[in-house]
């Protein structure tokens, strides 16, 4: 059988299905694509070879006896490393966490396992997700597999690496201001941020948690939908869950016919601040689309242009909020203070946080606490509130002339590592395209539309809440148009990495 790590996750589970292979083969053989290209791709935190390989036994043990299953019971996933795990250490990238072990397993760890998806890993963040490049991890960063000198995006640069990289078919990711997406655009994967509440947040250690959004990665708009699937769904644990069935995603995946749908231009989106490439790769995506037979409307959504200054005033405020529980009394790093010999609560506190926080959040954390501070509550958050109000206004009043919005994902390719680390702001614009879905809690899809300087190009599609299956159907339409005109699938277009031994 040719490369089973160059399988989609659909084909995988075809193959399992029919017998032509079992889960014990294909997950080994992605656990030796790890071992072969992570020391230049360092998308993985924690590999957990035995535990994969004991699910992957008994998925084949249970399908040999006869036994119904799920669609994707076999076919092996990674989890971004800030969703918690009772056999794995979850560390969301810190020093703070260092070896941590949850008690208890995130639900969309609880429904992977159920599904009886192997999961082969725990990957690389930025630290407690916040960054755009995932070179503010604790542990180093990951590399893009379309060139190792580059950014894979952030905060889920590791998901999307490992994708990317074909070290995993499918990894779960999580999107506050663009996390799936943005990586997706950057590596040439699809990633998806479901509808707010669409996936339960029960066991996704908090960032901002109105912004917090779990969903799927994948190297195919089928393969997305169909984990999608698996991960979504009411939680009675999370009260921002919906109780609402999850949207016919892997229907509408399958679908992908755009004849008729209204896709409308965002004109906010893709201006000042794009790359010429970027611009041009997008306009060649509305093009085939309008010859695929949807109708193209330019729509302006004039308070996106205040998302980054709303979003970087409501997510610090949250994060000083919910780091707060990090204080070296209960759990995570504990140091003592240097040259104090009975030292307070407070002092350990303080030493501890200083040397368990990485530099991007300590910044968050102060911006968040002035942000909230006494006098400037009103001026700050509750003036981003309302910026977030309006988005949510512009979105309605944008859904009520089109079914779908579209943008960039992203205004550049990646970038060389180390161009940014020390311009947090120019870091932050690279969310531009992204946020709005954020705030406004609407679920987005990035698909690889094509390439500039030989790097992958993002186009994003949003959506009305809970219409996340418009999505899969433009998605897929989009993604099956860029392989007809390419000649390939876009995946297959990733230049091939060193593989060391």
């Amino acid at each position: 059988m040719s490369d089973l790590t160059r399988f989609t996750a659909a084909e995988i589970a075809a193959a399992l299905a029919d017998g032509s292979v079992t889960s014990v083969e294909v997950t080994r053989r992605h656990l030796d694509r790890i071992a072969a290209v992570e020391g230049d791709v360092r998308a993985f935190l924690h590999v957990d070879r035995h535990g994969a390989l004991a699910t992957a036994a008994d998925v084949d043990r249970r399908r040999a006896a006869g036994e119904p299953l799920p669609e994707l019971a076999g076919v092996p996933v990674a989890v971004k490393d800030v969703l918690t795990t009772v056999d794995l250490p979850t560390t969301c990238g810190s020093k703070m966490l260092e070896g941590w072990i949850s008690p208890y397993d995130a639900t969309v760890v609880s429904k992977l396992k159920a599904a009886g998806m192997p999961i082969l890993g725990k990957t690389n963040m930025d630290e407690f997700a916040m960054g755009s490049s995932t070179e503010h991890s604790a542990y180093g960063p990951t590399r893009n597999p379309w060139d190792t000198t580059r950014i894979p995006g952030g905060s889920g640069g590791g998901s999307a690496a490992a994708v990317a990289a074909f070290e995993a078919p499918l990894a779960v990711g999580t999107d506050t201001g663009g996390s799936i997406r943005q990586p997706g655009a950057v590596t040439g994967t699809v990633g998806v941020k479901p509808t707010y509440g669409g996936v339960s947040r029960y066991g996704l250690v908090a960032m901002a948690s109105s912004l917090d959004q779990a969903g799927p990665v994948a190297r195919t708009v089928l393969d997305a939908a169909l984990l999608h699937e698996v991960m979504g769904g009411h939680d009675p644990r999370d009260s921002t869950s919906l109780d609402m069935p999850v949207p016919p995603v892997v229907e509408a995946a399958r679908r992908g016919d755009v004849s008729g749908l209204r896709i409308g231009v965002i004109s906010e989106l893709g201006g000042e601040g794009f790359q010429p490439g970027v611009r041009r790769c997008f306009e060649e995506g509305l093009e085939m689309l309008a010859r695929a037979g949807a109708e193209i409307v330019e729509v302006s959504c004039p308070s996106f242009v205040h998302g980054i200054a709303a979003y970087y005033l409501v997510m610090p405020s949250e994060v000083s909020s919910n780091l707060a529980k990090f204080d070296a009394m209960r759990y995570g790093l504990r140091v003592a203070p240097e040259g104090v010999d009975d030292p307070s609560a407070e002092q350990v506190m303080a030493a501890s946080r200083d040397a368990g926080f990485g530099d991007e959040v300590k910044r968050r954390i102060i911006l968040g606490t002035y942000a909230l501070s006494s006098g400037y509550y009103d001026a700050y958050y509750g003036s981003a509130q309302k910026v977030r109000t309006l988005i949510a206004r512009d979105f309605e009043a944008a859904f009520e002339q089109v079914d779908v919005l579209a943008s960039p994902t992203s205004p550049t390719v990646a970038w060389p590592l180390g161009e940014k680390l020390d311009d947090p702001l120019s870091m932050y614009a690279q969310d531009v395209a992204t946020i709005p879905a954020n705030l406004a809690g609407v679920p987005g899809i990035s698909v690889p539309v094509g390439l500039s300087e030989g790097l992958p190009v993002g186009f994003q599609f949003l959506a009305p809440a809970m219409a996340d299956d418009r999505l899969y159907n433009a998605g897929a339409a989009l993604e099956r148009l860029v392989t007809e005109r390419d000649g390939r699938p876009f995946a297959a277009q990733a230049p091939e990495l060193e593989v060391t031994r």
